[in-house]
């Protein structure tokens, strides 16, 4: 977005008053209220790149050169008429509201993609566990996806079922330190500490992995920390016939 998020603002607030310049010429034989959905159209372009102020820009922006070119008197931002008053604060509720539309449909989109991306991770270990293949293997890919879905620092494994006072990622998806459940969506993950996720299989416990988000605050929501114990319970699947050969630091 960074790349692009300049010259989006710049267009925001450039192009509505040179598309209402354009309509200059042909003021006098159409309805204001076809000039209002033209510039509907300018702040559903800019709106659709998912820059909020970008799209409140554009609306202000349309209203206010909706007002100086193309109302009476023409090249003032004064109105005189009840209607073009009307129609230029529409112009300007309706373009923020789009605004809004827009990016809420571009965070329902980018969250759908990331479930995708989650669904993906947890069948390739699927397949990785069903094809019997090297538990070595197995879990270094699970510690790259707990990485990436976590958006944590790193993770390592560790074999055997001694429990530690580190803070802990439950099956439900809590998280919580000793007694007191953590609020990740607000707070972020620990950073002062590794947190535990448990590797299990038939209620026995096979290992853990120890998550390390030390360099910054991520928040990985339900969805994401309920994915990072289904690739846990993966590994314990695979471990409950077949022991890593080496440690995974």
């Amino acid at each position: 977005m960074e790349n692009y998020r300049a010259p989006v603002l710049t267009a925001s607030l450039l192009v509505p008053p040179a598309v209402c310049a354009l309509l200059v010429p042909f003021r006098e034989h159409f309805d204001n209220a076809n000039a209002a959905l033209v510039l509907v159209v300018v702040i559903v372009a800019v709106a659709v790149f998912g820059i909020r102020l970008a799209g409140v820009l554009a609306a202000v922006s349309s209203a206010v050169w909706f007002d100086f070119f193309l109302t009476v008197p023409y090249d003032s931002f004064t109105i005189n008429s009840s209607n073009d008053v009307e129609q230029a604060v529409l112009l300007l509720l309706i373009g923020i509201a789009v605004t809004q539309i827009a990016i809420w449909g571009r965070e329902q989109q980018a969250k759908a993609a990331r479930r995708r991306g989650y669904l993906d991770g947890v069948i390739t270990v699927s397949q990785a566990v069903a094809a019997g293949g090297s538990t070595d293997d197995l879990i270094e890919q699970v510690r790259a996806e707990l990485t990436a879905v976590l958006g944590i620092d790193g993770a390592k494994f560790v074999a055997g079922d001694k429990q530690t006072r580190a803070p802990r990622l439950n099956p439900d998806g809590s998280v919580t330190r000793g007694t007191h459940v953590l609020k990740v969506e607000r707070d972020g993950l620990p950073t002062n500490a590794e947190i535990e996720l448990t590797v299990q299989h038939a209620g026995e416990t096979r290992g853990r992995f120890l998550l390390t988000a030390a360099t910054r605050v991520t928040r990985p929501d339900l969805e994401q920390r309920l994915v990072a114990v289904a690739l846990a319970d993966q590994v314990g699947a695979a471990l409950a016939t077949h022991e890593p050969t080496r440690p995974h630091l």
